[in-house]
């Protein structure tokens, strides 16, 4: 077995169990940094041996025997937790008697991903605690990796993750699914994190790389396990949708040789329509469900330019219309800077101008702003306020594909 294939192979369990196992043993146990740390010890222990060994015939079993064998001895070693060990002989034995059995999952129909995700987005947790938690816990991420996707130190990282952990030990948070009359609140901070951690992955903030394609999957992978589970939550199949559109437009947003390609100048070709048909017909579920949300409108918003045969030929005031819609849920400045791109097509860059303007002063630092700005006055014949605006542009992104693109443009 090479190297890479036994890499492979791992990643593929690691994302299906990891979260699952983790989930499972801090139910066990009650102690999330045990049952995190336990899993994370043996997928590296996995690596290892699947290198020197080849792949067992059932990885998943071997990677939740090694992990609940890791949570035993951590406990036995931990002189905090030593009285607890009494109470484990029962957990032990049924931990024996899964063992005996295929493992292809943890406990039928209870899916420990899901509470564990819920109790990683704990609104008692700070916004970015609960996002390096999630990629921790849920997605078996490292801590460099996390510190990658991030693009913050290792060791602030590290210092979120234990804090976090800390917190939901001390306050007793719940790793749990919320109950009917909590969910609509609580699944909001879910999907949020979930979108915030794909949108680092779309374009990332800095790095040597312009996407992350890994996280972007793993993202979109997390996405499609929240709305399988809640079947009756539209805004979970909407977020699930949107992330799959992009991900089927995916082949197109880079060339050869690694340049950003505006959607206008994609080739059209390269994008997956069959799984944009089938995106699309999700949505459709979706809105039959009549409660409409931000990424419901979000993804019929991305779904308009996809179901478009050319840039030409984009349905700009349907586009419109759903942006005035999504302003009821999301009346952000960054939907309304969006908004004004769509404006632009519809009722000329002049009005659109204004409506970028008025945004301005709370997206002064965000890039787009400065790049849309570009644009308009482009088009409206302001060559050298353009070139200013694509200067600002310039110096708020870290993003090398957009920096390359933006150098060009000035050169």
């Amino acid at each position: 077995m090479t190297d890479v294939g036994a890499d492979l192979a791992l990643e593929a369990v690691v994302r299906a169990e990891s979260g699952r196992l983790v989930g499972l043993l801090h139910r066990s146990l009650g102690d999330l940094d045990v049952a995190e740390e336990a899993v994370a010890d043996a997928v590296a222990e996995a690596l290892g041996a699947w290198r020197r060994d080849g792949i067992p015939d059932r990885p998943a079993a071997w990677l939740h025997t090694a992990a609940r064998r890791n949570a035993l001895d951590r406990l036995r070693r931990d002189a905090r937790l030593r009285a607890r060990l009494p109470s484990l002989g029962d957990w032990a034995a049924g931990a024996r008697a899964v063992q005996a059995e295929p493992v292809d999952g943890v406990v039928p129909g209870d899916d420990e991903r899901l509470a564990l995700l819920f109790g990683c987005c704990h609104p008692a947790l700070a916004p970015a605690s609960r996002l390096v938690l999630t990629l921790r816990a849920v997605l078996g991420l490292t801590t460099a990796e996390i510190a990658r996707a991030t693009f913050e130190p290792e060791a602030t990282v590290a210092q979120r993750i234990s804090r976090a952990k800390r917190k939901i030990g001390a306050a007793a948070i719940p790793l749990r699914v919320p109950a009917v009359a909590e969910l609509p609140e609580r699944l909001d901070v879910v999907l949020t994190v979930v979108a915030t951690a794909y949108n680092e992955a779309y374009l990332a903030t800095g790095g040597p790389d312009p996407t992350r394609r890994d996280l972007a999957d793993d993202a979109t992978w997390l996405a499609g396990v929240i709305a399988t589970a809640l079947p009756s939550e539209p805004e979970a199949l909407g977020l699930f949708v949107l992330l799959q559109l992009h991900q089927a437009r995916a082949a197109a947003r880079f060339d050869a040789d690694g340049r950003l390609v505006l959607l206008a100048d994609q080739d059209r070709s390269l994008w997956r329509h069959d799984e944009v048909d089938v995106a699309v017909a999700l949505l459709e579920r979706a809105a039959a469900m009549r409660r409409p949300g931000r990424y419901q409108l979000q993804a019929a918003i991305t779904a308009c330019h996809c179901e478009a045969k050319t840039w030409d030929e984009t349905d700009w005031l349907q586009i419109l219309t759903l942006y005035d819609l999504l302003l009821r849920y999301d009346g952000s400045p960054v939907v309304r800077l969006n908004r004004a791109v769509a404006t632009a097509r519809v009722e000329g860059p002049d009005v659109a101008l204004a409506e970028v303007d008025a945004v301005a002063q709370p997206l002064r630092r965000f890039h787009l702003l400065h790049a849309t700005r570009a644009q308009l006055l482009r088009e409206l014949g302001r060559p050298d306020e353009a070139r200013a605006a694509d200067r600002l542009a310039l110096a708020a992104t870290g993003n090398v594909a957009e920096r390359a693109l933006l150098t060009e443009r000035l050169a």
